[in-house]
């Protein structure tokens, strides 16, 4: 503390002690304590309200739509131009997506996010868990830098995606053929987050259980306003074939139903608003998309998850992603899967920027 900032606090407290005498005097229902005087000067900073006009301008720049053609200009046969009578009729853009304004404090647009996916318990799962702690933060923190130097006007944000519920090729003792992570490991990642003032996803692979199952045995940390949440439709398993022999599914009720739960929380808590990452690389994968509803307090992510050669990724994010509107998009890099064709190179930042719409949130696996 400094000299000055004493000196105020003496102040203060002066004046605390001649108001309480004066209004003592006149008055038998004026009320103070020092208490209050305290928390005054040292309450947390509030949240700027959101900046609407600024709102707006950032997702006409994700949406990168392409600009709009001036017609070549026509003239008579003498030579004078012809002025058109009509303005021309613009075609419909899909992007972007007209939705509710997000509450005070919302992340998106205005940054962007990017994350290790992975889990402790395996070296094959992604660069969450690939490596020591100190290297994987080493190598995310690399890939921070290459973003904000490809896009400075967007500030990053590092961010561990950690698979708290996995699927399993054994049934287990429930018969829901999925393993929740003990809450140590969870601990471990947001610790690991805080070191690098990140934030973090729980990402579920439920198996033949339901996010409607799962998501309460974690509610504590989605307390948290640095914890957000991923779901994972190919882990939903809707028949009898276990996970990873075909791709699973959910429904825009399963979705709802997520970003209700979080909504929810975050009301009841006092926190801003949430990030919902929904993976998806197949039509089946999602159905319904056009009944996801975002809310105010939490912010959906449609997260292209498909991996291969460049083209191919491309196909699935116009396919999957574009045509099917819902209000943010994210993009994945696997370091392996998308190198097994020959000659092959990972997309770098300036590529991804070029997309329509440009991503807000890149997960690397």
């Amino acid at each position: 503390m400094t000299k000055r900032f004493w000196i105020f606090i003496i102040i203060l407290c002066l004046l605390f002690i001649f108001v309480y005498f004066f209004s003592s005097l006149f008055s038998s229902s004026v009320s103070y304590s020092i208490e209050d005087v305290i928390k005054e000067i040292v309450k947390e900073p509030a949240i700027p309200p959101l900046d609407k006009v600024a709102y707006d301008v950032k997702l006409n720049k994700l949406a990168n739509n392409p600009p709009i053609p001036t017609p070549p200009p026509q003239y008579d046969a003498e030579g004078n131009l012809i002025v058109p009578i009509e303005e021309p009729v613009l075609k419909p853009t899909l992007w972007p997506v007209k939705t509710v304004y997000p509450s005070d404090g919302a992340l998106l647009p205005f940054h962007r996010i990017i994350a290790y996916y992975g889990n402790l318990y395996s070296t094959k799962m992604g660069a969450l868990g690939q490596d020591p702690e100190d290297v994987m933060l080493a190598k995310l923190d690399i890939e921070v830098k290459k973003w904000e130097l490809a896009d400075p006007n967007t500030p990053v944000i590092p961010a561990l995606h950690y698979i708290a519920v996995v699927a399993q090729g054994s049934a287990g003792a429930d018969g829901k053929y999925r393993t929740r992570m003990p809450d140590k490991e969870i601990d471990k990642v947001i610790a690991m987050a805080e070191k690098i003032n990140g934030i973090v996803f729980l990402d579920f692979q439920v198996g033949f259980s339901t996010i409607q199952e799962e998501l309460p045995a974690y509610e504590k940390y989605f307390k948290m306003p640095n914890v957000h949440l991923g779901i994972d439709p190919e882990f939903s398993m809707k028949g009898t074939i276990r996970p990873g022999k075909v791709v699973g599914t959910y429904d825009a009720i399963d979705v709802n139903f997520a970003a209700n739960y979080l909504a929810k929380i975050v009301r009841e808590n006092n926190l801003t608003p949430k990030i919902l990452v929904v993976h998806r690389y197949t039509q089946k994968m999602l159905t319904n998309y056009n009944l996801i509803i975002p809310l105010p307090e939490v912010q959906i992510v449609m997260h292209m998850d498909g991996w291969g050669e460049k083209a191919k990724k491309i196909g699935t994010y116009k396919q999957f992603i574009y045509k099917e509107p819902v209000q943010f998009t994210g993009f994945k890099i696997f370091y392996k899967n998308d190198l097994w064709e020959p000659n092959t190179i990972l997309f770098s930042p300036e590529e991804l920027l070029k997309l329509s719409p440009i991503p807000v949130y890149i997960q690397y696996q």
